[in-house]
């Protein structure tokens, strides 16, 4: 699907079971299957990810995804704003804007810290999109995303998710990791601890 990145992004993770993944996508429309590989960056510090803010590199392109959930320890869905264009990037970023994003990473001393190839399907079922993930290092999930206007229309997304979700019958589970999170999980103790001390994650 096509959103107007100046919209944020409302998403909820599912880990589905055969019965549920059937329900979800039966009526869907099918907008396409695509593979792509993203890498992660932050410091040894973790100053990015443990403020729940992801610097990554989808095949190649940079992309920022600033948290707009008012609250991490009560948060019922994801909230983030995407900036895909460099020039608002280094504006977050107080940096140079004649500089490359490449250049940042050096400057910061940003690392990648995941290297991970995701097979996605993606569906749109009634204003819902819907992205099935397979991941690379043997992991599964399901994101249901719902664009809201502005930050007040936060709370009215994540309820119709909510709801769409329960009419497919689908499990809610609070400890449903996203793909970075699952990677960090399965690979860094260390940088996994900081994530749960600070609520990013439970």
């Amino acid at each position: 699907m096509n959103y107007d990145k100046s919209m944020i992004e409302v998403e909820k993770k599912f880990i589905l079971t055969p019965e549920q993944e059937k329900s979800l996508i039966e009526g869907a429309e099918f907008l396409g299957e695509k593979q792509f590989t993203d890498i992660y960056y932050d410091d040894k510090d973790f100053s990015l990810t443990t403020k729940d803010i992801w610097f990554r590199q989808r095949d190649g392109r940079f992309e920022l995804k600033l948290p707009m959930n008012v609250s991490l320890e009560e948060r019922v869905s994801d909230q983030y704003k995407e900036i895909e264009d460099e020039k608002e990037i280094k504006k977050y970023f107080n940096f140079n804007n004649d500089a490359s994003l490449s250049d940042l990473l050096k400057e910061r001393e940003y690392e990648s810290f995941c290297i991970m190839t995701t097979i996605r399907k993606k569906y749109k079922k009634e204003d819902f999109g819907i992205d099935m993930d397979i991941v690379d290092f043997g992991y599964a999930i399901a994101e249901i995303e719902y664009m809201a206007q502005d930050n007040s229309n936060l709370q009215q997304a994540t309820d119709k998710i909510i709801e769409f979700a329960k009419k497919h019958n689908l499990t809610f589970d609070e400890l449903t990791r996203g793909k970075g999170s699952e990677y960090i999980r399965r690979n860094n103790p260390k940088h996994f601890q900081a994530l749960i001390d600070v609520k990013v994650i439970k």
